[in-house]
């Protein structure tokens, strides 16, 4: 290589190097991210005043399933999935005489609940803004049925449920989500030229709900075994693997590494959480982070702006143990705010670990699209369970729990 040849061959190094812009968090922050790995996802989507970002985490993950299986791309109804889980807690509700959870929340696995007894739709055929709005807002429709369910609780009819309940029920639903036969069966609709319903496009998808498990770590229950995780939204009831904490971090970091994308439930109250800063740390110091105004928009101050330099520039964070989790979950200080979904794994420039985060706050909250990064150390402690499909789970760990 002649002079002219190395000098040209410098000079487009450095014009490619300068002209990559920096991965960060934020325009003018010295956090430097280097991406470890990036997996596959849908784009960002917004849930609006909704308590349902449990659907739209959950379904965010299966679609990067189905892309992980080579399916293809799929956008899936997150509110078909919320239409059917209402009419569950409903059910629920009732049978528990009216002393158990209703509400707009729910959990990862309410989303294969829905598929195994109801099937599943693309966003395109079931968008659920019957109500002459283009965003999801659900706090009227929320009041009607909440009111409807608590005077059901009481039998006011001869001391009993009539059979006509569910229907009225439904009405409400149906009216503000969009209609649906009573028989799921005579739903039809196409989709590339080929005919479907609810349950031929759940089998057209193949996607075996029981390939995937909840995994969390608490030491109120035996680990290696499951148990019924007590949060308000587990309204179904469903299990969850128990896990040692390390075993935990463990699996969330090989399953990404080794191509698994999976979803993600946490608290957000957190002071080191900023959805804004597109950052979730836990600073060994919290004292410096203050709070400006309350943003009540996704139901806790996590989408209120923080003030702080740690958002600025990386700074040292705690190394949180089994215990602090414990006690953090018993005190209920830790609380299941929020479901998102984990896409990858980055590094900044002191070699602290971030799990990359897609949320479902729509991409103009903050300067990453929607998305943000969650530190090694705050998804230990706040982390409350992950979904995710077993084969991502290591086969020792596979073979304590008896996957």
């Amino acid at each position: 290589m002649n002079k002219i040849s190395i000098s040209l061959f410098f000079l487009f190094t450095i014009l490619v190097y300068y002209g990559q812009e920096k991965l960060t968090n934020k325009k003018g922050s010295e956090y430097e991210f280097e991406v470890v790995k990036e997996l596959e996802a849908n784009p960002v989507q917004n849930q609006n005043r909704t308590g349902t970002c449990w659907s739209f985490s959950s379904l965010s993950f299966f679609e990067s399933e189905l892309q992980r299986l080579g399916k293809g791309t799929h956008n899936l109804s997150e509110m078909y999935i919320v239409r059917n889980a209402y009419i569950g807690k409903a059910e629920n509700y009732l049978r528990m005489y009216g002393t158990f959870t209703f509400g707009q929340g729910g959990a990862f696995h309410d989303v294969p609940w829905v598929i195994k007894r109801c099937g599943i739709v693309p966003e395109s055929v079931y968008d659920g803004l019957d109500y002459g709005s283009k965003i999801h807002l659900h706090e009227e429709m929320e009041k009607i049925m909440f009111a409807m369910l608590k005077e059901l609780a009481k039998k006011p009819q001869s001391g009993k449920l009539t059979p006509k309940w569910k229907t009225a029920f439904e009405g409400v639903v149906d009216a503000y989500l969009g209609e649906l036969p009573t028989n799921l069966n005579d739903f039809k609709f196409e989709v590339g030229g080929k005919a479907y319903n609810p349950f031929t496009y759940a089998e057209e998808l193949d996607l075996n709900m029981q390939d995937y498990v909840s995994l969390t770590s608490y030491t109120h229950h035996p680990f290696y075994e499951s148990f019924v995780l007590e949060v308000q939204d587990n309204w179904a009831m469903q299990q969850s693997y128990n896990l040692p904490l390390d075993e935990l971090m463990m699996v969330m970091e090989e399953a990404i590494m080794n191509g698994y994308t999976f979803a993600w439930g946490a608290d957000v109250s957190e002071k080191g959480f900023s959805s804004r800063d597109a950052l979730a740390i836990l600073p060994a110091d919290e004292s410096t982070i203050s709070q400006k105004g309350k943003d009540s928009r996704y139901f806790s101050s996590a989408g209120s702006e923080k003030i702080s330099n740690a958002f600025m520039s990386p700074v040292e964070e705690k190394n949180v143990s089994q215990q602090e989790r414990q006690n953090a979950f018993d005190s209920q200080e830790t609380t299941d705010d929020h479901g998102m979904h984990i896409t990858g794994l980055v590094r900044d420039q002191n070699g602290t670990k971030y799990f990359k985060v897609k949320n479902s706050w729509g991409t103009e909250y903050n300067q990453c699209d929607g998305y943000f990064y969650a530190s090694f150390p705050y998804m230990r402690y706040k982390t409350v369970n992950i979904l995710l499909h077993k084969d991502a789970v290591p086969k020792s760990i596979k073979k304590k729990l008896g996957l």
